[in-house]
């Protein structure tokens, strides 16, 4: 839709009306968007590539903000409609569903690109490390099973896990991941692995993510 540069818009921030949370805010010839993604400065091309993903592809009305740090983009909203966009989920709800999310699309690709066999190594040596560090409700073969075929944007059946959770989960996964595919790029584009969750809740999760020691991690 559009690429502005800084001084093209105004940024404000709002109390989200549902959480203790204040939320950007981009203003743009009488238009309101709020934030979609971050990206460092060296990823202008993964940048542009998502917006015109949105745009052209998905159909959005998005913003791409372009400054000598970062880029942004954003999606066109209407204030009220923050009442509804987080679809009930409070934000650890959130922050579980997109680990889950991640986790699937890491072990849609180990099973696309090194095969079922590797798949298999793969699902025990994931058991081991939730039993290890004795995540809640997740400590058995079964539970890796179950974690890796639910649809979590459900919001049923997820794992009673806290904050500290998903930040230990996200580690240990990232770990595994390099482990198998040899390299960390299954990690980048963590903003396209999360299309399906609504634009509030993802935001959400990728400026927790930012704000944490995951940033380095996963981007």
């Amino acid at each position: 839709m559009f690429i502005l540069k800084r001084q093209d818009v105004e940024i404000s921030s709002i109390q989200h009306p549902k959480r203790d949370q204040q939320v950007p805010i981009l203003h743009y010839q009488g238009q309101t968007f709020r934030l979609i993604s971050l990206f460092k400065a060296n990823q202008e091309e993964e940048a542009r590539a998502l917006w015109r993903d949105l745009t052209d592809n998905r159909g959005k009305a998005c913003v791409l903000l372009e400054e000598p740090d970062r880029f942004s983009i954003w999606g066109k909203i209407r204030l009220e409609q923050l009442d509804g966009d987080t679809g009930g989920h409070n934000k650890t709800g959130i922050l579980i569903q997109a680990s889950i999310l991640l986790l699937q699309a890491v072990h849609l690709d180990i099973e696309e690109f090194l095969g079922a066999k590797q798949l298999t190594l793969f699902e025990k040596d994931l058991g081991e490390v939730l039993r290890q560090q004795k995540f809640p409700e997740t400590s058995s073969p079964e539970s890796v099973k179950h974690l890796v075929t639910i649809d979590p944007l459900e919001g049923t059946k997820l794992p009673a896990w806290q904050e500290n959770h998903v930040t230990t989960f996200l580690q240990e996964l990232h770990k595994l991941g390099k482990t198998y595919f040899g390299n960390a790029n299954f990690a980048n584009k963590v903003a396209d692995r999360l299309q399906d969750m609504a634009d509030g809740e993802r935001s959400l999760f990728i400026s927790w993510l930012n704000q944490s020691s995951l940033s380095k991690l996963w981007q």
